[in-house]
């Protein structure tokens, strides 16, 4: 497999940015509708698989509104630390108040997963969530979330997938393609942001090929996949060399 050619330059960064930016507001919402609410079902299994335990410290990137982070919080308890990230700051604006809801303590601040701020090896855990397509090289973004993680700590990755099993695969590319855009069109009034949503997911590459994606930053010393629902989401976990 060619190496990973990104988007380049920070215009297209600047392009997402704004995209999230306008449909922040009812993100959460969209998500729910559109994905029947199985999305919570796929972050308990990402925390899960990555053996989060009692007083860990994570960090969760393109955390939006911070579900994935408020899981892993859950998981490694008042002794553990969870920080989110996110590069569009108006994505972060609920996490907050969720996590004080639930009476759970979690740093959030805008950061970039290419150029983290954050030292070598200070996290037993990172993630990302449906979020390294909308990265301009994701292979830079996964060496990054390598980077900060301890050797033998874990990079969790759930990503969007294309089903393949015969009939389903046509259910759901038709669902994908005609009726998600529509629908997050009327939820956020944004149709166009979720017709990009769509065609990043059905481009980006899934399951063995993202595998060779994250073998390409030479920092796991061994990579695993997943794939949930038929495929419609992958998760992958990658041991830290």
């Amino acid at each position: 497999m060619e190496s990973f050619d990104p988007t380049p330059g920070r215009p297209e960064a600047e392009k997402v940015r704004s995209m999230f930016a306008t449909v922040a507001g009812r993100y959460d919402l969209a998500n729910t509708v559109l994905s029947g609410g199985v999305h919570h079902l796929w972050r308990t299994q990402v925390v899960d698989w990555s053996g989060a335990r009692d007083g860990q410290r994570v960090l969760d990137c393109a955390t939006g509104t911070g579900d994935l982070a408020i899981a892993f919080k859950s998981a490694v308890g008042p002794r553990g630390y969870v920080k989110g990230t996110d590069f569009c700051v108006e994505m972060l604006g609920p996490a907050p108040a969720k996590a004080a809801a639930r009476h759970l303590e979690i740093d959030f601040e805008q950061a970039d997963v290419t150029a983290l701020p954050y030292e070598t090896a200070s996290f037993d855990i990172s993630s990302i969530s449906f979020g390294i397509r909308n990265v301009a090289d994701p292979v830079k973004g996964l060496s990054e979330l390598a980077r900060v993680v301890r050797p033998g700590g874990v990079v969790m990755v759930l990503e969007f997938g294309q089903p393949t099993a015969p009939g389903f695969a046509g259910l759901y590319r038709l669902y994908s393609e005609k009726i998600l855009p529509q629908l997050g069109g009327l939820i956020t009034g944004q149709k166009k942001a979720y017709e990009y949503l769509q065609n990043s997911s059905a481009k980006f590459p899934c399951g063995d090929e993202f595998v060779k994606l994250m073998e390409q930053t030479g920092r796991f010393s061994s990579i695993e996949s997943r794939p949930l629902t038929f495929g419609i989401a992958y998760v992958y976990k990658g041991i830290v060399a």
